[in-house]
């Protein structure tokens, strides 16, 4: 018999039979609360009922019509609607499926826009698993490790990281500044470099959140140089940290912003958007794919984007954050073995380290598997993979949030005694 592949490992053991809303049930009946939503991505819950009906209309109308060859309503509408929520002057927009692949299409039109062939990126960030995308990341080896040589042209620059440095957010903001200075000096001139791509919150790095003097700074030499500031937002977009993009935290205007995850509410749907004119230098026949743009997907984004409108999620996500976040640094504040909460939205993650502060990867797996077995669903990041993370949909409830957080301190407590 055919099997997955054994390269593909299970955060947790549960066998889902179907999903409501925050909850998992698997197929023994048991109730799981879900804090992974799908690595970020059912932002509006697990089978929202106006995400299911839009997305079973459509399938009664039309499954696929492949967008280079004939356009859909789907498609139309969604880019229309779209143009209401992104950043002023990002006008046109390039349909995919995956986060990889908005990536790479955005490193395609940056170097096509520019005529410059290399790219920074900032340590710690994940951009995804296809080659150019992984050769971009830094959260951890095991994402670009046993198929070298990756893509060149890559640069990596400082991420403010400020506990992993064990300095303030000042000092580590001025480092990492002052050495993308030195990289332009010593790796690759300004004239040589088309873009910058950064998350405004590292996701597999960590959940560290950016800061407005790191951006502003990224800003400011964009502009200065000609270079292009794309903002990765495929886990901070659409609500997620409490603001529609999680740039806007930091007042900052992106030349490219990539889109995915909680896009369509678990529907395979990415993109990038950009201004027309910087759209039009990408050389024609460099944008296009088979299943980019699914008329099913664009339909359960565009319920996607009533729900967030309707049932005011973004309001929500800052609110629940906030809630969240207070609740796990309490936690945090009285374990001496976690080092570090931190968080923008509903993206909190706790960082365990040993007593002499290091990283502490076996109580963070241990953590992790035994919220599980309580029946809370968490995921781990980090360099280390000793940060556990909570990733509630946008809808979760001030109950739902005490009732996790009540499992949370009971596995905290139990974990490090």
């Amino acid at each position: 018999m055919a099997q997955l592949s054994p390269a593909l490992k299970q955060a947790t053991p549960v066998v889902v039979d179907h999903g409501e809303g925050v909850y998992l049930y698997d197929v023994d009946g048991r109730r799981h609360l879900d804090f992974t939503a799908g690595i970020g991505v059912t932002s509006t819950g697990h089978c929202h009922p106006r995400v299911v009906r839009a997305a079973q209309e459509q399938i009664g109308k039309l499954i696929h019509g492949q967008y280079t060859t004939v356009m859909h309503k789907p498609l139309l509408e969604l880019s229309a609607r779209l143009s209401e929520v992104l950043p002023a002057g990002l006008d046109s927009l390039f349909f995919a499926n995956s986060g990889s692949e908005a990536v790479e299409a955005a490193l395609r039109l940056s170097r096509q826009a520019t005529g410059r062939p290399n790219v920074i990126v900032f340590q710690g960030g994940f951009h995804g698993r296809t080659v150019a995308a992984a050769s971009m990341t830094t959260s951890g080896t095991r994402f670009s490790a046993g198929f070298s040589p990756l893509m060149s042209g890559v640069h990596v620059a400082p991420f403010p990281f400020a506990y992993h440095y064990g300095w303030d957010q000042q000092t580590a903001t001025d480092f990492a500044l002052r050495e993308l200075d030195y990289l332009f000096a010593t790796q690759t001139s300004p004239a040589e470099t088309a873009a910058f791509f950064v998350e405004p919150m590292l996701g597999e790095g960590g959940y560290v959140p950016a800061n407005p003097e790191f951006m502003a700074g990224l800003r400011q030499r964009a502009d200065e140089h000609g270079i292009l500031l794309v903002v990765d937002e495929i886990q901070t977009g659409f609500g997620r940290t409490g603001r529609f993009w999680g740039h806007q935290h930091f007042d900052v205007h992106p030349d490219v912003i990539l889109i995915a995850k909680g896009l369509a509410s678990g529907f395979p749907l990415s993109g990038i958007a950009a201004s027309a004119d910087l759209m039009a230098k990408a050389w024609p026949g460099s944008q296009g794919g088979t299943y980019g743009g699914n008329a099913v997907a664009c339909a359960a984004a565009l319920a996607t984007l009533d729900v967030i409108q309707d049932e005011g999620l973004v309001d929500n996500a800052a609110a629940r954050g906030r809630q969240l976040l207070e609740g796990v640094q309490a936690i945090g504040d009285k374990t001496p073995a976690i080092g570090d909460v931190r968080g923008l939205g509903l993206l909190v993650g706790s960082e365990f380290t040993t007593p002499e502060g290091k990283p502490d990867n076996a109580t963070a797996q241990a953590a992790q598997k035994a919220a599980a077995e309580r029946g809370l669903l968490l995921l781990t990041c980090g360099a280390y993979m000793n940060v556990v993370r909570m990733i509630p949909p946008l809808i979760v409830t001030a109950e739902q949030i005490d009732e996790g957080l009540e499992i949370w301190a009971d596995v905290v407590d139990s974990v490090t005694k």
